[in-house]
């Protein structure tokens, strides 16, 4: 099944950070292995994103990577060694786009993504869809100059104005594209950009500044990947963020639960899905409850309208850790339970 074009009659789900430390198939794996490894080996890679799919049945595998490889690629040193991802050192001056250099060619560094998207789709039902990922042009550049997407993000911003984001990005583009073109080509039938940081900027900045980056990369994917779907995420944006937004090469939306998801269709071509997005910490309430405000939320969403066709459900953002699995399993059955007429 292609959760965006031959729908069955119920409502698909995937939610991001579906394969992730909530789950005790992802521990176990985890035990033996560190997160890089866990990335790059493509069998490991492969067994990780299986894992909820098998568990849970969701309507489409993510493969398991990190949207920070580019980073690595433009050889500014990323570990996970601590913990949460580091780089080396940071883009603080205009002068600093001077020590970005590629390592080797695209198609030899993210091999190991392409390997895991074909074991994945040779192992995969063919009723489940193949998602890959990469960051967004934005959010890559707030970790090369900030370390993190949290914050205010004064430095960051202060790159829109003074050279260092249009260098970065000028440096960067290929190989988002690259990376992209390897997933697509191995099997990924759609590939997600995520941009996290996007809803920090204010609407008329996200417009001038960061849509046409957004718009040069998904066209130049579209014109040699034609028929593989684009997601686009972005979180804490409003809809001014949706409406400035090029959607010729965009085929859905995702949307976090800050955001109205009937209000934001409408904002939508008939070509654009829209998925999300409930709040992640509702997973941590008692299952009951957390049910009962789930079904309620749905009923609410088909009584003011929401086109169940075009709406691919999920989260406003990934599963969070110490989420019980058994309200993940529930949660997915009561989801895939919701008619789309």
């Amino acid at each position: 099944m292609d959760i965006f074009e031959n729908r069955k009659d119920f409502l698909p789900v995937w939610f991001m950070r579906q394969a992730g430390r909530y789950h005790s198939h992802y521990q176990n794996i985890k035990k033996n292995s560190d997160f890089m490894t866990m990335c790059k080996n493509p069998e490991l890679a492969c067994e990780v994103t299986l894992g909820p799919i098998q568990d849970f049945g969701f309507n489409a595998a993510i493969l398991f990577s990190d949207l920070l490889f580019p980073l690595e690629q433009l050889g500014m040193g990323l570990s996970y060694h601590s913990g949460p991802p580091t780089l080396e050192w940071h883009l603080e001056s205009v002068k600093d786009i001077e020590k970005l250099k590629v390592i080797k060619p695209g198609k030899e560094f993210y091999k190991f993504q392409g390997e895991a998207c074909k074991l994945l789709r040779e192992r995969l039902p063919k009723d489940v869809t193949l998602l890959g990922f990469v960051g967004a042009p934005f959010t890559l550049y707030t970790y090369a100059v900030e370390g993190s997407h949290a914050g205010n993000l004064v430095s960051a911003k202060q790159g829109l104005y003074d050279g260092r984001f249009e260098a970065f990005t000028k440096i960067l583009m290929p190989e988002l594209l690259e990376e992209m073109l390897t997933q697509a080509s191995n099997g990924a039938q759609a590939i997600a950009l995520f941009d996290t940081a996007a809803g920090e900027l204010c609407a008329s900045d996200f417009k001038e500044l960061i849509v046409p980056k957004i718009t040069e990369l998904l066209t130049a994917f579209k014109k040699k990947s034609p028929n593989t779907k684009i997601i686009y995420y972005s979180k804490h944006t409003q809809s001014g963020h949706i409406q400035a937004l090029d959607l010729t090469c965009i085929d859905i939306i995702g949307v976090d639960w800050r955001c109205d998801l009937v209000e934001i269709q409408k904002l939508l071509p008939p070509h654009v899905f829209i998925q999300g997005n409930l709040d992640p910490a509702w997973l941590h309430l008692p299952q009951e409850l957390m049910l009962k405000k789930a079904a309620d939320y749905y009923k609410d969403l088909k009584m003011r309208g929401l086109d169940f066709n075009r709406w691919v459900a999920g989260l406003g953002h990934g599963v969070l850790i110490q989420t019980p699995e058994e309200n993940v399993r529930s949660l997915v059955k009561l989801i895939q339970s919701q008619k789309l007429n």
